[in-house]
Parts: C-alpha cells; sequence; structure tokens
C-alpha cells in the first residue's frame, strides 16, 4: 500500500452573516452522521459540534463576516476549518465572571486535539482537529 497517497473526504458550506449558527451545527452534523459517528464516537460529535459552533459565532460576531466552513476527514483526524474576513488571529482567554463573553476559543483548546490560526489573504483560517474517542459499549 502506498502511504504516500492521502485519502481525504470533505464538504464545504458558505454561512453569511444572516445565516444561524443552528444552521451551521446541523450541516455538520448531517456530515458526521455519513461517517457513523453518530453511534461510535457521540462525544466526539458533542466536541465538533460545540466548536462549529464557537468558530461561526467568532466568525460573524467578531469578524463582522461571512464564514466559510470546511470539514475535512482524513481517516485519521476530521479537520474543521473556518475562514472569516479578519486578519486578527484568536487567542484563548481566560474565562472571567467580568465579561459575558469570551470563551470560545478556551472551549475550543480544551475540546480540540488540537487547533490553530493561520493569517491568508483576505482574513484568516481558524482549523481544529478531532479524532473520533469511540465510547465504550
Amino acid at each position: 500500500m502506498d502511504r504516500s497517497a492521502l485519502r481525504a473526504v470533505g464538504w464545504a458550506r458558505s454561512l453569511p452573516l444572516e445565516c444561524t449558527v443552528k444552521t451551521a451545527r446541523d450541516w455538520a452534523r448531517h456530515h458526521l452522521d455519513t461517517l457513523g459517528w453518530a453511534t461510535s464516537a457521540p462525544d466526539t460529535v458533542d466536541a465538533v459540534l460545540l466548536t462549529v459552533s464557537e468558530l461561526v459565532t467568532n466568525a460573524h460576531r467578531h469578524a463582522h463576516s461571512d464564514a466559510q466552513l470546511v470539514m475535512t476527514w482524513d481517516s485519521r483526524c476530521l479537520h474543521i476549518a473556518v475562514h472569516d474576513a479578519s486578519a486578527e488571529l484568536p487567542a484563548p482567554r481566560d474565562p472571567s465572571t467580568d465579561r459575558a463573553g469570551g470563551r470560545g476559543m478556551f472551549l475550543v483548546d480544551a475540546l480540540a486535539d488540537s487547533w490553530e490560526a493561520h493569517p491568508c489573504p483576505h482574513g484568516k483560517t481558524v482549523t481544529a482537529c478531532f479524532s473520533p474517542q469511540p465510547t465504550d459499549a
């Protein structure tokens, strides 16, 4: 077997500002269901959906931008990437009782196996990676 070839499946969706975060979650859940994760890795599904919510919310609220959501499964890791029009890179902030928000990237950091943000033309892309964790039957 040639291990230099990568086999992957992916999906992409544009989420305009007027699109709800629920729309993004429902779209992501549908594609996770096609991978069979709802029964084999429900905890990972929950983590992915919360991450999708946070990243799309950040694009809409903080970047005041449409969000381009891409999910890619390469048989080892599910990559959740959200591109927005802001060049400002996110950073986790410690939770505070002094402000209502500011916990999104803290949650992503806790939920994802890894995440990274990269500036790119016309904004940035934030990518979080997840390996399915099967639940004990």
